[in-house]
């Protein structure tokens, strides 16, 4: 993809950090009120997210943890219509079950579809059905995740036909509005002809799926453009289908990108990587010395946990499943001796770690101090009808940590 440093493209990462109060990114200050469509490139479930941040009533988020700046900007926004760009199809849409439905909940809201992206291929009548899976399971134990997923997949793909029947034709007045859009993929931001170095929408290249074995589909480009602007968009009611080939557009002015589309680990210094996949190669989180999945090749001691295990894929009780699996691997090679120390000099654990932190001015936060944090954002919060009220500086929580 083309990468333009424009004005209202932002990571789906910073913006979760905005409304979640995350101090590093309380001063994002997106544009919400000069334009009443959002683009999000990702139908992932940080997409969702977003999407439903974005389309939620006020009223609704004003009793929950949000950041106080980000409920005040979301009160006086304008947008009314997000569209969730994919590259692939509603049956290979990598969000749960759990997050759709809650954004498919949202009241008052017109869900649009199209219907020709709803049709399945002979490859996903293999995704989603499990009968397939289930005999392909039967000859291998890998198989068993497949299974799971084939699960998820179905049940993605049910909500999404229903949600795409289930409601009008036309959205009516006032109504707020979230666009399915798949078999779509970014090609470059477009530059506001009005405002120069702002965004005004999103090139789009159609896609195709293309079968790479066992049922599995990846998204390729067709060499066929459209733009997709905030403010207007393809053949959606009275909306607005460019060919570039064919013709032009006027788009309506455009503020908001939201980029959520995947994430890569970076290899760390001395530490073996795999690049194409973007993990440390691991044996059920011990780390191998090299990329073969030789399970005898590995490094005695050293062990790995979360995205950098497995890759970005999960949701939060994924993480603990890891987590688990490589305290088990570390717990069973203790037991089995194999990080025996190899030599007789007294380790010095807990307190030779903070001692290096105290030499390098690295102030540490301890569990004690996180309470203290805890109970004055629940005390806040109290006062507000809301479960917290984020303190979102670190020098505010710092000063709340360090006080007795």
């Amino acid at each position: 993809m083309e990468i333009r440093d424009l004005k209202g493209v932002h990571s789906a990462r910073e913006f979760v950090w905005w409304y979640n109060g995350h101090p590093d990114g309380r001063n994002l200050d997106p544009d919400l009120k000069n334009t009443d469509t959002a683009v999000i490139l990702g139908q992932g479930n940080v997409a969702l997210d977003v999407a439903r941040i974005l389309l939620r009533p006020t009223s609704e988020l004003a009793i929950t943890d949000i950041a106080s700046h980000a409920l005040t900007a979301l009160e006086q926004s304008s947008i009314r219509k997000v569209y969730l760009v994919g590259r692939r199809g509603p049956v290979q849409a990598a969000c749960t079950a759990k997050e759709l439905r809650e954004v498919l909940g949202i009241k008052d809201l017109y869900i649009h579809i199209k219907e020709t992206d709803l049709k399945i291929t002979p490859a996903d009548e293999l995704l989603i059905h499990s009968i397939y899976v289930f005999a392909i399971y039967m000859l291998s134990f890998f198989m068993k995740e497949e299974m799971k997923n084939s699960r998820i997949h179905r049940r993605i793909y049910e909500l999404l036909s229903k949600a795409a029947t289930a409601g009008p034709s036309q959205p009516s007045s006032g109504q707020r509005e979230l666009h399915f859009v798949f078999f779509r993929q970014p090609d470059r931001f477009l530059e506001s002809y009005d405002k120069k170095g702002y965004v005004s929408g999103v090139h789009l290249e159609k896609t195709a799926l293309k079968g790479i074995g066992s049922g599995n589909q990846i998204a390729i480009g067709t060499g066929q453009f459209e733009n997709l602007s905030c403010g207007c968009s393809f053949c959606f009611g009275n909306l607005m289908l460019t060919m570039l080939w064919n013709c032009t557009v006027m788009c309506a002015s455009c503020r908001i990108v939201l980029k959520s589309i995947g994430y890569k680990s970076v290899p760390v210094d001395d530490l073996p990587f795999d690049n194409q996949k973007g993990v440390v190669p691991n044996v059920k989180g011990r780390v191998l010395s090299d990329n073969s999945g030789d399970p005898t090749s590995i490094e005695n001691g050293l062990y790995v946990c979360g995205w950098l295990k497995r890759g970005p894929t999960g949701i939060i009780a994924t993480n603990l499943y890891c987590a688990e699996e490589t305290v088990a691997s570390l717990s069973e090679d203790l037991e089995l001796g194999v990080l025996a120390s190899t030599t007789r000099l007294l380790k010095l654990g807990r307190d030779g770690l903070l001692q290096i932190l105290d030499n390098r001015n690295v102030r540490v936060v301890p569990f004690s101090a996180w309470e203290r944090i805890d109970k004055e954002e629940k005390r806040l919060g109290s006062l507000r009808n809301k479960p917290r009220e984020k303190l979102t500086s670190w020098e505010e929580l710092l000063k709340v940590a360090g006080s007795e």
